[in-house]
């Protein structure tokens, strides 16, 4: 199995200490975060679009690029690129110089976003949602398959036998499917033979269970074989001991979720409910290194996934902090997490 990291680079004030960083410091953070993992040998250094003031990245392939300068072994993806609202030349484009920066270790995690700031934004309507994805999405797949393209949609101006350039490292470039829970998504990532990548930030890991299943047998009888990658990306939090690790994360995160689920309709973060999440059936894997090393290796049990993507930066979690959560799970959490499933034929 693969370990990495996600973050959306948090823009908001750190709850504990009452400060609120720069938006310098806080990208500088973030090359910091990444180094870090790096140096613990961890796989997967991944970075999400938003448009929005709480978040400051809008261009995750730059932040990789900077990532990629300054690092050797890890995969530089996004989580995720928001190819509904994107243009696939530029998409591609820009991932393709990641790679050769990066010595062709670049992914593309796309998806159509769970937030909605970039439809407007970049001059998309909403009731075309699912089309516009469904459209760049196999624009995207053909320009990686082929140097000269001629294509036609309904979203974009017609390219007539052009080239896009430059070429990428890897041939072809990895491009995930990032899903949060929609079967016709997942569906759609099957049948096209791309790896999924499923956000589990809420319930219990066991409800995404037949989303799992219905993406690998639809991988298989889409003729692709029958070792599908499975991705499980979610909130993760270590500290030495599960009450300093709630009790650190508790503000950050139960300010960010409240935020985002009141623009949604929903009622806010109480810590009954946070407790609740952190308990064993609970998708938050926040507490000791032990107790996130049991709930990783419970849900490889579900979902038999081949990468596992920790978020750390729910709302702003202090960076010494977050540097300390990451070192754990690079030395503590993985290695035994690995260790346990060597023998295991899920």
């Amino acid at each position: 199995m693969e370990f990495g990291i996600y973050t959306f680079v948090e823009n908001s004030r750190e709850l504990i200490s009452g400060t609120f960083l720069s938006a310098q410091e806080r990208v500088h953070n973030v090359l910091e975060e990444a180094s870090l993992a790096e140096e613990l040998g961890l796989d997967v250094f991944a970075v999400g679009e938003h448009h929005r003031s709480d978040f400051l990245i809008s261009s995750p392939a730059v932040v990789l690029a900077a990532i990629a300068a300054r690092t050797k072994k890890i995969r530089l993806s996004s989580a995720v690129t928001v190819l509904s609202s994107d243009d696939p030349v530029r998409v591609f484009q820009d991932f393709a110089t990641v790679d050769l920066i990066s010595n062709g270790r670049a992914e593309i995690m796309a998806g159509r976003g769970s937030f909605i700031e970039s439809f407007p934004l970049f001059g998309y309507d909403l009731e075309d949602y699912d089309e516009l994805f469904s459209e760049k999405l196999e624009l995207l797949l053909q320009i990686r398959a082929s140097e000269k393209i001629s294509w036609k949609g309904k979203h974009r101006a017609p390219i007539n036998n052009l080239g896009i350039y430059p070429r990428p490292v890897q041939n072809p470039i990895p491009v995930w499917i990032a899903v949060g829970g929609t079967p016709q998504s997942v569906v759609r990532a099957a049948t096209l033979g791309l790896p999924l990548a499923l956000a589990i930030i809420g319930g219990s890991p066991t409800q995404f269970a037949p989303l799992i299943k219905l993406y690998k047998n639809s991988f298989t009888k889409a003729g692709h074989g029958n070792n599908p990658q499975v991705g499980i990306n979610t909130h993760v939090f270590i500290a030495d001991d599960s009450q300093q690790a709630a009790e650190t994360f508790y503000p950050s995160y139960a300010d960010a979720m409240t935020r985002i689920g009141r623009e949604r309709g929903w009622s806010g973060m109480t810590r009954d409910h946070y407790d609740a999440m952190r308990g064993p059936s609970g998708a938050l894997m926040v507490g000791s290194p032990q107790q996130v090393i049991e709930k990783i290796l419970y849900e490889y049990e579900l979902f038999g996934n081949s990468r596992f993507l920790a978020q750390m930066s729910v709302g702003s979690v202090p960076h010494k902090s977050m540097l300390r959560s990451i070192d754990l799970f690079g030395t503590v959490v993985v290695p035994a997490v690995r260790k346990a499933i060597s023998n295991v034929t899920i």
